[in-house]
């Protein structure tokens, strides 16, 4: 047999694997995953004992698959929660470890985390794109100049808060980080302006909604992903289950219900994923943490000239606040001295229960929960307490109103966020108890039928 044809096989066989591989992306689900900022899963599952009129999401429970609750990871914070939503690892791993950037000196003007170079392992976003999927997001935290992403609107914005911009300069500045850099241009004229920067109401919802639903009618991603801010925004000013909270919901429940009809639209065989970063919980006091390392020497603070407020000169050790609780960075991670006097401190005032320390981890226990990996400690609150950022006055001081927050240990059943799945291939009414966060992208990439090898928890169950 001459060379040729013993290479014809071999050609043969390589041409099959690829029919093969073809063939199962082109029967592979699309999935629309969609997180709802600070969902508890009892919105859902209890909606009837919290008086909810939620037609579409109810559906949910009935005719898909769910959680009782997802536990998180350390801290319950919106971004690093959904960099694990989208890479199934801990933020040890990922790199992404609070919402906001460390910044000791308080001079980076509230930068958080946004930009997706900064995730390590591959992202549901990377493995579909690599396997020939069309991609697209809304919205979705960390996503800034996320490269396998074929149409994305990131979450961005300027200024010291995550609120609505009044600069309309700020509409061009999101244009320019979308993928393509004409996406917003296009999709302007049936969906309307785009928001200024990052607009957290319900009205900052219904825009990510119309252009969501604009990508999926002219493009149809195989996976697209979708943030949804507003129910977050709510449950901070008035607590979780508060009036203004389940409105709130209630008005997403419509909005989800024409993206799932959508979705459907273009494929029966669809899923749609809803998940969260985060529960909530009721808060009533401050920690204000920073002020015993001033008053240690630990700080050394001086006054903001042009704002006329205390502010952050030098600092040996410092609390990085992450809503209930606080990693304690070192200046040097290396000065035991230093970390031996922290320590001391910290015992001292964990052991007055009244200024809400339920627990303080070290090296060993922090890495255990794979968070804050550089971090010395990490004081964890007792629920109902909250990391303040007073350099002045008292440890503990009262929260006004009725508010919420969440930050607090995935441990805390009140942290739990939520898993739902509806559409092709998906179990009805079967509940899956309390699952681990970072099952979540294993069972999308599942879904998908891509592979995902960085993400060792197990699938969830979803199918029939």
């Amino acid at each position: 047999m001459n060379t040729a044809a013993r290479r014809i096989p071999a050609c043969l066989s390589f041409i099959s694997l690829l029919v093969l591989v073809f063939a199962a992306l082109a029967h592979a689900a699309p999935v629309l995953m969609i997180s709802i900022d600070g969902l508890k899963p009892e919105y859902i599952t209890q909606a009837d004992a919290h008086g909810m009129k939620l037609p579409f999401l109810r559906t949910l429970v009935a005719n898909g698959t769910y959680a009782d609750g997802v536990v998180g990871i350390w801290p319950t914070n919106t971004y690093p929660s959904h960099t694990t939503l989208i890479t199934g690892v801990w933020p040890a791993q990922h790199g992404v470890y609070n919402n906001m950037v460390f910044d000791p000196e308080q001079s980076f003007a509230g930068a958080w985390n946004w930009y997706a170079s900064e995730i390590r392992v591959p992202t549901l976003w990377q493995v579909a794109h690599h396997a020939g999927l069309r991609t697209a997001s809304v919205g979705w935290p960390v996503s800034v100049g996320a490269t396998d992403v074929d149409y994305l609107i990131p979450e961005f914005w300027r200024g010291v808060s995550p609120s609505f911009s009044a600069n309309p300069d700020d509409q061009l500045l999101i244009a320019a980080l979308a993928r393509p850099d004409t996406l917003v241009q296009q999709l302007k004229p049936a969906a309307g302006p785009y928001m200024n920067g990052n607009d957290t109401s319900i009205a900052g919802d219904e825009m990510k909604t119309r252009y969501t639903l604009e990508i999926l009618r002219r493009f149809k991603p195989a996976f697209m992903t979708l943030h949804l801010s507003s129910l977050d925004e709510s449950q901070h000013e008035h607590g979780p289950f508060s009036t203004e909270a389940c409105a709130d919901l209630e008005a997403l429940d419509g909005m989800v219900a024409r993206l799932a009809h959508q979705l459907f639209a273009n494929n029966p065989a669809a899923v749609v994923v809803v998940v969260s970063d985060h529960g909530f919980m009721n808060i009533s006091k401050f920690v204000n943490l920073a002020i015993p390392f001033l008053q240690a020497g630990l700080i050394q603070g001086s006054v903001n000239p042009a704002t006329k407020s205390p502010a952050v000169s030098s600092w040996k050790a410092e609390p990085w606040t992450a809503g209930g609780m606080a990693a304690i960075m070192l200046h040097d991670p290396d000065d035991r001295a230093t970390e031996q006097q922290v320590k001391t401190m910290l015992d001292g005032l964990a052991a007055d229960p009244e200024n809400g320390i339920a627990e303080i981890l070290d090296r060993d226990a922090i890495r255990k929960r794979g968070g804050f990996p550089d971090a010395a400690f990490l004081v964890v609150l007792k629920p109902g307490y909250y990391m303040g950022s007073a350099l002045t006055g008292s440890l503990v001081t009262p929260i006004p109103g009725h508010r919420g927050s969440h930050g607090f240990s995935p441990e805390y059943p009140e942290m739990y966020s939520s898993f739902f799945a509806i559409g092709g291939g998906i179990a009805h009414h079967r509940d899956l108890g309390v699952v681990d966060m970072r099952q979540i992208a294993p069972t999308v990439a599942r879904i998908l039928r891509v592979s995902m090898p960085t993400a060792k928890a197990a699938p969830l169950r979803v199918a029939p």
